[in-house]
């Protein structure tokens, strides 16, 4: 298997040479032993491998146009559906325990970048939540470029981190999804892409499997990637002294923009009511923040304003360079399980008391780059620091939980979840009542505001259940007897006491009851937070609880209670027709998450939204942010994060994604800044006039504004 790959490659594919050269060596080093091989699986040669294709909404041909060397390849055409698939599916279950990754070689032929995701999953029933796993990545046009997607179960040991360090030459797709995949049960693998706007083509080939990249050793004493180099690399301590000063000078240059008042509102901008806290307000058919002085505010922000990224390091210590040894001073940052590089970091580069220091440079960073809002997730001690600020609020207690697929929500029928959340609301609003900085209040995060979390109830226990009973009161008033749901749904209930979740698959009429359901439970969930928010806090906006699944009546739920609906949205950019329903609601709105990442700087996960480059990145921020201005309903984005995650994966749940603003090592990436200087500089006023430019091209100067 191993020579037939090699004879696709023509000679001039250094990168593919180089990997496959990579891997020949490993496998003679270790007496030929399996899982240090690669074995092909197809590339489209002949009739038997096309048995594994099924496509789904997709059309496919073989062509002359392999992506390595001429040779037979297929060219897969994408629809323009919201899933648009092409389907790996062997006749049994591949046992991939032998192996680290799955492999493929892709072409984008067209004049545009594409964005396409891979998905493996260990069992029919996945659905893109449970028992698979995702990856992305994007491609420049024309381009080859080989792509791995990380198994990350290799011989039973788990990695830990959701992306893998690739061999050379190849591109990881990264991996989110369930944590756990049975490697030993692959049912399928498949190329699909997310609702593109026109059809998308991909040429396909010498698709893989081959063991993981060698994991020993792949982080410095920095907490970076030690198998490359690139503009930015930290390569010594004795390098922070002259970054410090150098860009002390960049920012002393640009120390904030031009044309805003104290909040960061638009200071040259019309005038409105000053009432002394902020507020939504439409204005010149638009909806706005308002600023205390009664400036315009258009919140552009960043989460995770916080010092702190732990990765683990307990049955791991073989991938790091170095660790703090007792009696080093840096050792403060190391547990028995547990290294922060980041701390580590910021403790050499500011000294030992770097606190106070972090926070005086992450408060100039902020009005430097020209952002405004202090958003989600970020440390208390930048709060109350001249830069507008959200709070957030999370709470836990013995109330009645309602457990649906990974996550859940507290029982909002419950009155024992009222008491939490008041208390909790009382510990994190209660002291900033009368803050004129305070843009508003998030409660929550992501909630499973699906179907599913109403199926979930119906299965509960009725005399534990607040909510199923509440339920219950709903289809009773709605059907009179149980006879008549049963009738409707196909059930066999006995009676109100003993209703369950309805029968798969579901009948028109169950279809039809669901989302009333999902409706009343949304409703009293936003009405009796926003209760307690203004009970509390009666001056500041109620934001929402940053919704990620779009159900219209979850949208029109929290459209009655929330000043403002907020959203994570991780998209290419907004696209205005898909929410002409919300701006039939007259609300306004805010995202409080997006993001791009990028694998040319020494991470290996892209997040959510892949980019090429880290000049794509910037270029893809700019493309986002401006989307968002342009639509008349959002009052502002939040990025996600200030820094990077951690190299191997954040403690929680193993991310260690490209989206930071800032490195490991408090680096700045310039092209994202200058990309964010430029949009923040301008976006009042292109607000006003409605001259977007939207379709960028790669000629944009987005260096800082002092260096144009």
């Amino acid at each position: 298997m191993y020579n037939r790959v090699l004879s696709k490659m023509r000679p001039d594919n250094l990168s593919s040479l180089w990997a496959v050269a990579a891997l020949a060596a490993l496998t003679l080093a270790a007496g030929n032993a399996p899982a240090q091989q690669t074995e092909l699986l197809t590339s489209f040669e002949n009739d038997d491998q096309l048995r594994l294709i099924v496509p789904r909404d997709t059309r496919y041909e073989i062509t002359g146009e392999g992506a390595t060397d001429g040779s037979q390849a297929v060219r897969i055409t994408f629809s323009t559906v919201k899933w648009p698939a092409f389907f790996f599916r062997p006749d049994a279950a591949w046992n991939l325990k032998s192996w680290g990754e799955i492999v493929l070689d892709v072409t984008n032929p067209d004049d545009e970048q594409v964005t396409f995701s891979v998905r493996v999953d260990d069992d029919l029933r996945a659905n893109g939540t449970v028992y698979c796993r995702t990856g992305s990545s994007s491609l420049a046009p024309h381009a080859t470029q080989t792509f791995s997607f990380p198994l990350a179960l290799s011989g039973g040991a788990d990695y830990g981190m959701k992306g893998l360090p690739g061999w050379p030459g190849t591109r990881s797709l990264g991996s989110n999804g369930s944590w756990q995949l049975d490697t030993s049960h692959i049912v399928q693998f498949q190329i699909f892409m997310s609702s593109p706007s026109r059809e998308r083509t991909l040429i396909v080939d010498n698709v893989r499997f081959r063991a993981a990249p060698p994991m020993e050793g792949i982080v410095d004493a920095f907490g970076q990637f030690t198998g490359a180099d690139w503009p930015g690399k930290l390569h010594g301590v004795d390098e922070f002294p002259w970054r410090l000063e150098e860009e002390n000078q960049q920012l002393a240059a640009v120390p904030e923009l031009l044309a805003r008042d104290i909040y960061g509102g638009w200071g040259e901008g019309p005038r409105l009511e000053a009432t002394g806290f902020f507020r939504a307000e439409k204005f010149m058919d638009h909806w706005w923040l308002v600023t205390p002085e009664g400036t315009l505010f258009f919140s552009s922000g960043i989460d995770g304003v916080r010092p702190q990224a732990p990765t683990y390091t307990k049955e791991r210590e073989q991938m790091f360079t170095w660790l703090p040894q007792d009696g080093d001073p840096l050792s403060a940052y190391l547990t028995s399980s547990t290294v922060d590089f980041h701390l580590a970091n910021l403790h050499r580069k500011y000294g030992p008391e770097w606190r106070p220091a972090w926070r005086e440079m992450t408060l100039k960073r902020l009005r430097s780059w020209g952002f405004n809002t202090i958003a989600n997730w970020s440390d208390t001690s930048v709060y109350a620091s001249g830069i507008p600020y959200v709070t957030t609020t999370h709470y836990g207690g013995d109330f009645a939980y309602i457990k649906a697929g990974s996550s859940g929500i507290g029982d909002p029928f419950d009155p024992r979840w009222e008491v939490a959340v008041r208390a909790a609301l009382v510990r994190t609003i209660g002291a900033v009542t009368s803050d004129p900085w305070v843009l508003g209040h998030f409660v929550d995060n992501e909630l499973p505001w699906h179907s599913g979390v109403v199926q979930a109830v119906l299965t509960l226990n009725m005399a534990e259940s607040p909510a199923k009973q509440a339920f219950a009161a709903f289809l009773r008033e709605r059907y009179g007897e149980i006879g008549a749901l049963n009738q409707s749904w196909g059930g066999t209930f006995d009676s109100w006491e003993s209703l369950g979740a309805p029968k798969t698959p579901l009948s028109a009429e169950a279809q039809r009851d669901l989302p009333h359901l999902l409706r009343l439970m949304a409703r009293r969930y936003y009405s009796k937070v926003r209760e307690m928010v203004k009970e509390i806090d009666p001056n500041h906006l109620y934001l929402g609880s940053r919704i990620n699944v779009y159900t219209a009546e979850v949208v029109e739920a929290a459209a009655e209670s929330c000043d403002i609906v907020s959203f994570n949205i991780y998209q290419r950019d907004l696209s205005a027709a898909s929410w002409i329903a919300f701006a039939a609601l007259d609300k306004p709105a805010i995202i409080g998450e997006f993001h791009f990442g990028a694998l040319d700087r020494g991470m290996f996960h892209t997040g959510l939204q892949a980019a090429a480059s880290q000049e794509a990145r910037a270029l893809a921020f700019r493309r986002y942010m401006m989307s968002v201005l342009a639509h008349p309903s959002f009052v502002g984005a939040h990025w996600f994060l200030l820094y990077d995650q951690p190299l191997t994966g954040r403690t929680q749940d193993g991310e260690n994604y490209n989206i930071g603003f800032l490195t490991v090592t408090d680096t700045p990436y310039p092209e994202l800044v200058g990309a964010a200087r430029i949009f923040n500089d301008e976006m009042y006023w292109r607000r006003v006039t409605g001259e977007m430019d939207l379709n960028l091209g790669g000629s944009r100067d987005i260096r800082p504004v002092a260096q144009r």
